[in-house]
């Protein structure tokens, strides 16, 4: 199932099929004003990445496969650890540092919502390393028309 981001339109797919379905590190499948849906795939046995989004809260839903989740006020302070999967959710406030691991030998397939929001309208990024790359070039910013802090603080990563 291919889905494509719109913008600020009123949309609507199968949003557990595309993120099963989805084999990209990171789809942002929809950006509205306020908040933003992405799908991810991660590969077997490796993590999204220990990071904190200082003014944007999380919403993290997984769709296929098993993980653990860590979250905690510091990265060396992480003191929730759950092991999550199909059918879990997440929930990060802002601030808060998290991380999620495959733990198993399959892709781990999830959905993420953004409040605001976090990445470039429809933005497809095939790999991790390719979203690492993105960030540094600023090719991965949320648009002009949607609403931020003002402040927009940047993201920590471990």
């Amino acid at each position: 199932m291919t889905v494509t981001d719109k913008g600020p339109q009123p949309n609507v797919f199968d949003l557990e099929a595309a993120t099963v379905g989805n084999e990209s590190y990171r789809t942002v499948a929809w950006t509205g004003t306020y908040l933003q849906v992405t799908l991810m795939s991660i590969r077997p046995g490796e993590p999204i990445g220990l990071e904190t989004h200082p003014e944007i809260d999380q919403f993290i839903r997984i769709d296929a496969g098993q993980s653990s989740c860590v979250m905690g006020p510091s990265a060396e302070d992480l003191t929730l650890t759950q092991e999550v999967s199909d059918g879990w959710s997440i929930q990060v406030p802002a601030g808060t540092w998290h991380d999620v691991v495959n733990t198993r030998d399959e892709p781990l397939r999830l959905h993420t919502t953004y409040a605001p929001v976090h990445h470039a309208q429809g933005i497809v990024q095939a790999t991790a390393a390719q979203t690492e790359a993105d960030e540094e070039a600023r090719r991965d910013e949320p648009p002009a028309r949607t609403w931020q802090s003002g402040r927009r603080a940047a993201d920590s990563h471990a």
